[in-house]
């Protein structure tokens, strides 16, 4: 199995070289607060959201100062906007008033923030501090269950299991690989299975639709010729730039 999964990740790695975060950011608290409000919504939904939201606060301390009704208004977008709302004010009093208004580059520290659990925390250390992490969001979890590595449910058990499988070294990129891989190819209710490139290495392969051009109709952003989830992509990401919230 651990063979197999090392495997799998290589594999990855060639299918997707440009896997990256899929929250626009431009320093660890935009990252922070992107993340917070990527619960039960999008990432492009998120991105098309902070613009404004990053016009208006650009900074803890401003954001920690907002009108709460004003910045219901500017994330209503994400869903869940008056939790969201409470959890960014606390976190950003918190920053301003425990960390002299910089976001901390520790997992520990991290985690005591409002609205901050382990998997927004590594997301936070893995791509703003270069700090290896494993976020297991939903596809994450879905996928390394569908190839076995774990029988896990528990995010955090996941975490456990397969840092175990994998390099330290290799755990921010394996993060983004396979949450790209259930994104675009290996979904929840159809995989598309007869598109995937992986197909031979998994012990799953059938539960989607086998049939490669029916399978390829399934695919989604770059690999069905779509736009991706950022505003604003990475130089070297092959798909096109998602629209501005409202955009034709």
């Amino acid at each position: 199995m651990v063979r197999r999964a090392r495997r799998i990740n290589r594999e990855l790695a060639e299918v997707y070289p440009y896997a990256h975060p899929e929250l626009d950011f431009r320093n660890p608290f935009e990252l922070l607060v992107a993340t917070v409000l990527s619960a039960q919504t999008t990432d492009l939904r998120v991105n098309q959201t902070t613009p404004a939201l990053f016009a208006a606060y650009p900074t803890p301390e401003d954001m920690a100062a907002a009108v709460p009704e004003e910045m219901e208004e500017l994330i209503r977008p994400t869903g869940f906007f008056r939790a969201k709302t409470k959890s960014l004010l606390g976190l950003s009093a918190a920053l301003r008033d425990d960390f002299g208004g910089e976001v901390p580059g520790r997992l520990e520290d991290l985690v005591k923030l409002p609205g901050v659990g382990r998997k927004t925390a590594n997301v936070v250390l893995g791509n703003a501090f270069g700090v290896p992490g494993i976020t297991v969001d939903t596809h994450f979890g879905r996928l390394v269950r569908r190839w076995k590595w774990t029988d896990e449910e528990d995010p955090v058990k996941v975490e456990a299991v397969i840092a175990d499988i994998f390099p330290k070294s290799e755990w921010t990129m394996l993060s983004h690989r396979v949450i790209f891989h259930g994104r675009r190819i290996c979904h929840s209710r159809k995989p598309a299975c007869g598109a995937c490139p992986i197909a031979p290495l998994c012990p799953s392969y059938g539960e989607g639709e086998t049939d490669p051009e029916k399978a390829a109709k399934l695919l989604k952003y770059e690999m069905g010729g779509y736009p991706g989830q950022r505003l604003s992509p990475p130089a070297d990401f092959p798909g096109k730039p998602a629209p501005a919230l409202g955009a034709a």
